[in-house]
């Protein structure tokens, strides 16, 4: 693209136009230039090694000693990015909490997600009133402007990762924050108020759906057995077996800002390059495996957590040959299908493929 020859007339002239506080379009012909071929990924890859966390996690539990006025959270700040992110859009850290703390109700417009990685049953995240219990790579929802608080009644810590939209939303100035009257949230008496029931595959007839804003807790077992399910399945070429939690009243992704994915790396697989426009953060589940960004190895286990840039190429691979790898990761896909803006490169490979024929069709074909 030819740029304009800036002779010195066209020079006082910008100068002028600053002092008005107007810019002429002609300065950005740069930009455009370099926007040929789409994006420089934002930010870097990175890992964050559960080795590395955990001490950290226990010496804050010194350094902070109660939970009660300021969340016992380690964030994940990428190192290619000069604002607080993970990625451009997204946030993501791992919060702890004591036998026996009250983490205080709050609510704010930043939207979140809880992947549990050490729970119990009895403890539980409360989110407007819904007690959602923390078990074992359960995951909580908690969205834009609900009240919500962690409770631990048990002998034993727990450990979750928190996935948040805040370089989004602090990128647009919408932050809204208020804390709960009295700290303490109060469950709602009767199981039959809660929205959650709501949100079955039976539903009131009598009542409109809600369909935005749900407390929700998707169970790990229940999860882990739809895995095991598609297991043999030929799955994405670009993700092994990726499933994506979603809404399960108005379909879709799990929050307006933040889509949540669980996937399989069986033994000794790897997947095909690609790239696309989204950014993603990643939780190792189990196994151990390498994901290569661009020329980098991302050499990762159970446990540790790591970032895809947008527009970065990538691969996964599974380094054990007997047992599955299983990763969790949150990505910001809804924004830009919103806008339309998500892309992929050689191809796109969501929503790709069929669904299995039903048996009768693909009888009457031979």
């Amino acid at each position: 693209m030819a740029q304009p020859e800036h002779k010195p007339a066209l020079k006082a002239f910008d100068e002028e136009l600053k002092r008005v506080h107007m810019t002429g379009q002609w300065i950005y012909e740069e930009l455009l230039s370099k926007a040929i071929g789409g994006p420089r990924p934002k930010g870097v890859p990175y890992i964050w090694p559960w080795d590395l966390v955990y001490p950290k996690l226990l010496e804050a539990c010194d350094a902070l000693p109660e939970s009660e006025t300021a969340r016992r959270s380690l964030l994940f700040d990428n190192p290619g990015i000069e604002t607080h992110g993970t990625t451009h859009t997204l946030l993501m850290g791992i919060q702890m909490i004591k036998p026996g703390e009250h983490a205080w109700a709050h609510r704010h417009t930043m939207a979140a997600i809880r992947f549990v990685i050490q729970g119990d049953g009895n403890v539980c995240t409360t989110v407007d009133g819904e007690p959602c219990p923390m078990e074992d790579y359960d995951l909580i929802l908690t969205p834009t402007w609900t009240w919500h608080d962690h409770r631990n009644p048990t002998s034993k810590s727990t450990i979750w990762l928190d996935a948040l939209d805040v370089p989004l939303v602090l990128g647009l100035n919408v932050p809204f924050y208020e804390p709960y009257p009295g700290n303490q949230l109060q469950a709602l008496r009767d199981e039959g108020d809660y929205l959650q029931r709501r949100a079955a595959t039976v539903r009131p007839t009598w009542e409109k759906a809600k369909t935005a804003n749900l407390p929700m807790r998707y169970r790990w077992k229940d999860t882990d057995a739809q895995l095991k399910a598609l297991a043999k399945t030929p799955g994405s070429p670009y993700d092994g077996v990726s499933l994506e939690y979603v809404n399960p009243v108005a379909g879709g992704s799990t929050l307006a800002t933040m889509g949540c994915w669980i996937q399989m790396l069986r033994p000794g697989e790897r997947t095909k390059k690609h790239r696309h426009t989204s950014s993603a953060m990643y939780f190792v589940v189990r196994g151990e495996g390498t994901t290569m960004v661009g020329e980098q190895a991302l050499e990762w286990k159970q446990h540790d957590s790591f970032v895809i840039p947008n527009w970065a190429w990538h691969e996964h691979v599974n380094r054990s040959h007997g047992d599955e790898a299983i990763l969790f990761s949150v990505n910001d896909i809804p924004v830009l299908n919103a806008f339309g803006l998500y892309r992929e490169e050689p191809e796109n490979s969501l929503g790709a493929v069929s669904a299995p024929p039903v048996p009768a069709v693909a009888q009457a074909k031979h």
